[in-house]
């Protein structure tokens, strides 16, 4: 097989990451795909940095066993403390990509001079990662973080829609620490499962920052300059792998690819 005929491996800590292989699938119909959702492990925004990074270590191993050419870590928190880490350990093995730098990339292209939201899991706004990018280039970005630890949970629950999901992102949304904010990030894979919640409440007048299409795009330039787009003129294949298999994740994962989906169970310390 020609080596651009390889998948190309997704990994989250659930189904957050779905957001990301859908744009993927979206915008690149023939590239074959793996994702890996780490759900033993979720949400990946509590744990400490020692521990995602081991998490996404051992991912980033079985990917590469299954010959995938790139690895997107499709989760704002491995991106953050565990980017450098895995693209060392994968060398010249395969492409690393992570879902930060497609957002700084966007940011310096449209926002300079504003004042831009962020919201995040724990682990993501206390990295500090996006104030540390946008400082270092000097983009003149006035950043407003704040972490929502309660919204990855309420969105694996399946509350992604109604009255609950409303309630706490009005919650988080109303505090002073977002005020007069011209563009929000969504700083983690599954908050663009309740963009059009969030577009509602801010009623349009603030830019949603979507990561997983910033990642497919910047998935497609990359594929395109290291001339490893899959040439066949024919559906990819998409495969599914779970740390710990769950009903909540086979369904959103229907959802999401509007076909039947058979989840692989891959015990990662086994």
């Amino acid at each position: 097989m020609n080596i651009s005929d390889h998948p190309i491996g997704i990994f989250d800590s659930g189904v957050g990451g779905l957001t990301v292989a859908h744009a993927v699938v979206k915008a690149l119909p023939n590239e074959n795909i793996i994702y890996f959702g780490d759900t033993a492990h979720l949400p990946y925004g509590e744990k400490s940095a020692a521990a995602i990074q081991s998490y996404s270590i051992k991912i980033a191993h079985m990917l590469l066993e299954q010959h995938c050419k790139m690895i997107l870590i499709a989760c704002h928190s491995a991106s953050s403390v565990a980017y450098d880490l895995v693209k060392e350990y994968v060398g010249s093995r395969a492409v690393v990509m992570n879902v930060i730098d497609p957002v700084i990339a966007i940011l310096k292209a449209s926002f300079a001079n504003q004042s831009v939201g962020l919201i995040g899991t724990k682990s993501t706004v206390q990295s500090n990662v996006y104030k540390k990018r946008i400082d270092a280039l000097e983009l003149d970005i006035t950043l407003k973080s704040l972490a929502v630890p309660m919204l990855v949970p309420a969105i694996e629950e399946g509350f992604h829609q109604g009255s609950i999901i409303e309630s706490i992102l009005g919650e988080y949304l109303a505090r002073p620490a977002l005020l007069d904010i011209h563009a929000l990030v969504l700083a983690c894979t599954h908050y663009p499962i309740v963009k059009n919640t969030i577009d509602a409440y801010y009623q349009q007048r603030v830019k949603l920052i979507d990561p997983s299409e910033q990642a497919a795009s910047a998935v497609l330039a990359r594929l395109k300059k290291e001339n490893l787009q899959n040439k066949k003129d024919a559906p990819g294949i998409k495969q599914f792998f779970v740390s710990d298999y769950t009903t909540g994740f086979a369904e959103q994962a229907k959802l999401f690819f509007s076909e039947s989906i058979t989840l692989t169970h891959y015990p990662l310390w086994e």
